[in-house]
């Protein structure tokens, strides 16, 4: 049995939910099932990012203090467990005092280590991306993201010796399985080697009071990306170097789980501070691409921002897994629209699988006596897990369809709705054949779409046909 860490990136609770993050949590999930189903011992981590001049410009905006504007976010993200059916071990904020004394040590044993230093600084700063830009970085002299100029600022901060990092970094991206997929690695090879410029760590309280203070110095604030990193750590109970910290970090196989835009904070910067603070690198980084929506990126002065509670409201938890898993890619960018997982659902839910399932336990139900067995999750997912552990969830889903089409055919061909009242032993061998087929692909689902799993599997077991299962929209 291994010991696993898994963790996903903290969004950034200045908004609900989006879809983004929807799939990024539902894919590291999926991981987790398959991990424990195995016999693993998984950590499974996620929780919300709170500090920051996003965030304090956001709650001035709502006229509300920055903590309780926080606390209201942050209860919308904890909705995502129940909605979508998340197996999470916990929850992080990173305005929990013991994620405040954790970034208080890091910041700590990096000045210890040397890498650390105060010095004066002018440029321009993006609020949306809470971090310096360059004249090359805007487009118009704005931000492409945020689309808004920059600030000029000019103040004495901390700065992390960053190109200190410059061979260690590249001998750590060395590794191929240190990013998935392999041109994200390159990626972050190439960005090593343009040169590593050290960043801003701090800023001045008197210009930002929401964060974490400096230790040592109550004059300056934590730079917010310095103060949230430290949450992979620290969700385990670090400083404490033993008990969840040496199981799943130390002596354990880590994984975390990010968006294509985050490789420089997660593979790099996140990698050097480990490196200063004397902690295990983290093991393997996996990038997601993005989700875009009629083939534009979701705004919401467009129209096209879609929220994962809606879906679920709408269409239920594992229809919206369904599709983030299958029809999304899962490391390219994909688009996705509200008629196209409407036409996912009815083709493949309602028409496919739940239809299937009503047709085979309802001749089950009617002529055979007895339930079958239902085999061991165990050996079902061996065959997958290799296609898992290569974040390919889309190919897995695609092969159980192809079982899925395999059983409608037998139904459509072989007729044993009509072979049983002629034959009835033939017809009873055949309907049983369909009920084995369908149990092995719920216990396949299990990890996709566990909800719909168990309910397939408690039909086979009552050997009666369930409810229906998705219902027409």
């Amino acid at each position: 049995m291994s010991a696993r860490y898994l963790t996903t990136t903290l969004p950034y609770v200045n908004a609900d939910p989006h879809i983004g993050f929807a799939l990024e949590i539902v894919q590291a999930d999926a991981l987790a099932r398959v991990w424990r189903a195995a016999g693993d011992d998984v950590f499974f981590s996620t929780g919300t990012d709170e500090h920051g001049q996003k965030i304090y410009e956001a709650a001035e905006k709502a006229g509300q203090e920055p903590q309780a504007y926080v606390d209201r976010y942050a209860a919308e993200f904890r909705k995502l467990k129940e909605a979508l059916n998340l197996s999470n071990d916990t929850f992080i904020r990173t305005t929990d005092p013991a994620h405040v004394a954790a970034a208080g040590e890091m910041w700590r044993r990096c000045a210890a280590a040397g890498d650390i230093e105060m010095r004066e600084y002018e440029g321009l700063y993006c609020v949306g991306h809470e971090a310096f830009v360059t004249e090359k970085d805007l487009v118009d002299g704005k931000c492409p993201d945020h689309g808004r100029e920059p600030e000029l600022l000019k103040e004495r901060n901390y700065f992390f010796t960053f190109s200190k990092y410059q061979d260690r970094l590249l001998e750590y991206l060395s590794r191929p399985d240190s990013i998935i997929p392999d041109w994200r690695r390159e990626e972050a090879i190439a960005f090593v080697k343009g040169g590593l410029e050290d960043f801003s760590i701090s800023r001045e309280k008197a210009r930002l009071s929401w964060g974490i203070p400096v230790p040592g110095d109550e004059t300056q604030i934590m730079y917010v990306w310095f103060d949230a990193l430290t949450n992979y750590i620290s969700t385990l109970s670090w400083p404490d170097e033993s008990g969840n910290f040496k199981k799943y970090w130390t002596d354990g196989q880590t994984l975390q789980v990010a968006g294509k835009d985050q490789v420089r904070f997660q593979s790099l910067m996140w990698q050097a501070m480990l490196m200063s603070a004397g902690v295990k690198t983290t093991d393997q980084v996996f990038y997601h691409g993005f989700i875009t929506s009629g083939g534009k990126k979701m705004s919401k002065s467009l129209g096209n921002v879609i929220n994962p509670l809606d879906l679920v409201e709408k269409y239920g938890t594992d229809a919206v897994r369904y599709v983030l898993l299958r029809h999304v890619s899962p490391t390219e960018d994909s688009d996705l629209t509200l008629d196209a997982i409407h036409e996912h659902y009815t083709a493949h839910l309602t028409n496919g699988l739940g239809n299937l399932v009503a047709r085979v336990m309802k001749l089950a139900e009617e002529h055979v006596p007895e339930p079958i067995a239902v085999p061991a999750i165990e050996t079902l997912l061996r065959g997958d897990r290799k296609t898992f552990e290569s974040f390919a969830f889309n190919e897995v889903l695609d092969r159980i369809w192809h079982e899925i089409g395999v059983i409608d055919q037998v139904m459509t061909n072989e007729k044993p709705f009509a072979v049983v009242k002629e034959d009835a032993e033939r017809g009873r061998r055949l309907i049983t054949q369909c009920v084995e087929q369908l149990a092995v692909i719920a216990q396949r689902l299990a990890p996709f779409m566990p909800g719909t799993s168990e309910k397939v599997i408690a039909a086979v077991r009552a050997n009666k046909k369930p409810e229906n299962l998705f219902p027409r929209i």
